[in-house]
């Protein structure tokens, strides 16, 4: 009788074994920051309150930055997920980066709205609303799933305690917010009547979403700091994050007060137009308060050798969605100094967003930031 031999099988230890495209192995979800960063660049320079010459064709320009980036990212965070599953499943198992998946969502609204805000100028405005149409359904379903999802994880599956509480736990909570503020754009071009109110009341309904479960947020990460002292250094840049639903929610209520007498009773458009500038200006008061706060730690952290991560995008979009706040509060209320809020404003995003882009450049091409190894 013949015998036949079976070799074993060598098991390959993990840690040993190579992959496919090793470099896209640490490509996280958090590098949708930068296109977060970079699209409200052109949102929030388009809609200022003064325009000086040649200030649009450089939103035109940052507004394609930003698509052919969230382009790249979109098949690079794809061949992540093909090729490094194990770490893409690790991702949404760690609590320090499963809440930056809510950034896909924001990153995929501001491109949209930008097409609406600047993109329209060089692709027509039938392409424009189709391309934002496609990327506001995205980025919407994606937000809101991400606002349950992540929560979820941290309730069942990831082990927190109150002094690990941060900032970044409000990136999946304010995806719908961002929805919300972007939503009015497509309002004029859907017909009269039910679809135009129906969706304003949806951007609505997700602002009290966000608002809300912000609300619900806050006082832990706030409590951490008074409780735990400040954070590590490389992560307080992550601090402004605070400004984002702030802003955003007072960019919000603004835009859809601009579309709501055409979408619903006048009696309804005039409350909303007065609860635009009742909401948004407490609400600017106290994100200025939070921006002197999370400014002065800032200047601590730099004193203390802070040096440069990922984390620095944080300085770029929550401070943008406060320029389109003051921006908006400007146009209902009529008062310059919110003009001159937003101008100043944009001029530190502007800075923030150089010497973040500068330094992630500088990060890709050393090597730095996506090292080629397991």
């Amino acid at each position: 009788m013949a015998t036949t031999l079976v070799r074993p099988r060598t098991v390959v230890p993990l840690a040993s074994r190579t992959h496919k495209a090793p470099a896209l192995r640490h490509l996280g979800p958090n590098w949708y920051a930068s296109v977060m960063g970079t699209a409200i660049i052109a949102n929030a320079g388009a809609t200022l309150p003064y325009q000086v010459p040649g200030q649009r064709v450089a939103c035109q320009i940052v507004w394609v930055l930003s698509a052919v980036a969230l382009a790249v990212l979109l098949a690079a965070r794809a061949g992540h997920w093909l090729h490094h599953r194990d770490q893409a499943r690790a991702h949404l198992l760690d609590p320090a980066v499963a809440p930056f998946y809510g950034c896909l969502s924001m990153a995929l609204l501001a491109v949209g709205g930008g097409t609406l805000i600047v993109g329209k100028d060089l692709i027509g405005t039938g392409a424009a609303v189709a391309v934002d149409a496609v990327l506001f359904t995205a980025g919407t379903a994606t937000g809101l799933v991400m606002a349950v999802v992540v929560p979820y994880l941290m309730v069942v599956r990831h082990r927190v305690v109150a002094s690990q509480a941060t900032p970044v736990w409000l990136l999946p909570l304010v995806a719908p917010m961002v929805s919300a503020a972007v939503g009015p754009l497509l309002v004029p071009h859907l017909p009269a009547g039910q679809p135009r109110e129906a969706l304003l009341l949806a951007c609505y309904a997700m602002f009290g979403v966000s608002l809300l479960a912000t609300l619900l947020m806050l006082p832990l990460i706030f409590g951490r700091l008074i409780l735990s002292g400040p954070l590590p250094l490389a992560l307080t840049p992550a601090l402004f994050l605070v400004l984002g639903p702030l802003g955003q929610s007072t960019t919000a209520v603004n835009q859809l007060a601009d579309v709501a007498p055409g979408a619903v009773d006048a009696s309804y458009a005039h409350a909303l137009g007065a609860f635009a500038v009742v909401y948004g200006v407490p609400v600017m008061g106290f994100a200025l308060l939070w921006l002197a706060l999370a400014a002065a730690m800032l200047v601590r952290a730099a004193r203390g050798g802070m040096g440069f991560a990922m984390t620095w995008w944080a300085l770029t979009f929550p401070v943008g969605t406060c320029v389109t706040g003051a921006a908006g509060l400007a146009r209902h209320t009529g008062l310059d100094a919110f003009a001159w809020l937003a101008a100043a404003l944009f001029l530190g995003l502007v800075t923030a967003w150089l010497a973040a882009a500068a330094h992630t450049l500088r990060g890709l091409f050393s090597g730095r930031l996506l090292p080629r190894t397991a």
